[in-house]
């Protein structure tokens, strides 16, 4: 079984069981407890005990319970593997997934660190975005097992990354933290098609620089200011002048490029998905993405 009390006491060990410093786990811990008791009486059947009657089970405490969600989500093991790290049975490992993954996201949202998942208007924008000249966009893909369906499968499939994936486009600021995730999308679907469909390009405020990779080309007639490579065609090879200048955007680009890093720290966004719960995926890269923003905030 997982030893909880070594757990923490090592600052290291426990960055990379649970993605989450001594520190952060802590403060997370103090939240998680609240939220996890409103999600119990907002969501408990009618009985006649009360709340915390009756046996205690493994999970006693809501940092066992916290230690147990985020353990899942940085390692993302199989429900046996999760089972008997916590001495439980796979059936009943399986069910505290399901209980714990919304009380975690219900915390990070009281954190409000949760990116938003919709832009409607340039007040929803500001509110997302506090104060930025610049924000970043690009897209990124996690695989996904392949389904036996071929329709479904060839739906799924990325030219790009030559496997089934599920893909999703956000969008950070300068400090690398993810104020805006579209929806997961088959991983067929073009970056620039997601971009269009989230439709926030025309609520950025014009005195906001838009830095974009060559995936997004027609970018620019939607938002003027915004800064785009310059992309080479075999008739037209770019010029040293061309080169230079797409050298410095990258340069400055490569702040969402962490961001998707520090999101990908977590092996349920890495490793193939295995779950099959409908949205699952939507779940896991928000509770990545809140997470790093937590992450960020507290460093």
């Amino acid at each position: 079984m997982l030893n909880k009390d070594r757990l923490l006491r090592d600052n290291r060990l426990c960055k990379a069981l649970v993605g989450l410093s001594l520190e952060e786990l802590k403060t997370l811990s103090a939240h998680f407890s609240s939220c996890y008791l409103t999600y119990r009486k907002n969501n408990r059947v009618a009985h006649q005990r009360k709340m915390g009657a009756g046996q205690k089970g493994f999970l006693p405490t809501p940092l066992d319970k916290l230690v147990f969600i985020l353990l899942y989500l940085k390692c993302y093991p199989t429900y046996d593997l999760q089972g008997f790290l916590f001495g439980l049975e796979r059936t009943r490992a399986c069910r505290w997934v399901k209980l714990l993954l919304p009380v975690l996201e219900m915390t990070l949202g009281h954190e409000c660190v949760l990116p938003a998942r919709q832009i409607r208007s340039m007040e929803e924008f500001c509110h997302a975005f506090p104060g930025v000249r610049d924000v970043f966009i690009d897209g990124t893909e996690r695989p996904v097992q392949k389904p036996k369906n071929t329709r479904r499968r060839n739906k799924m499939y990325s030219g790009k990354k030559r496997q089934t994936t599920g893909k999703v486009v956000m969008m950070t600021d300068e400090t690398r933290r993810v104020g805006f995730l579209s929806l997961s999308k088959n991983g067929r679907r073009h970056d620039k098609r997601l971009l269009d469909k989230a439709d926030i390009v025309r609520h950025i405020p014009s005195t906001v620089t838009v830095w974009a990779d060559t995936g997004f080309q027609g970018i620019n007639k939607q938002h003027p200011n915004t800064l785009l490579p310059k992309k080479a065609t075999r008739k037209t090879p770019l010029s040293p002048e061309q080169k230079k200048e797409n050298k410095l955007i990258s340069g400055i680009r490569i702040t969402v490029e962490h961001a998707i890093a520090g999101i990908k720290r977590l092996g349920c966004m890495t490793q193939s998905l295995r779950n099959r719960r409908p949205f699952i995926d939507d779940t896991f890269i928000l509770l990545s993405a809140g997470l790093w923003n937590f992450h960020l905030r507290r460093d």
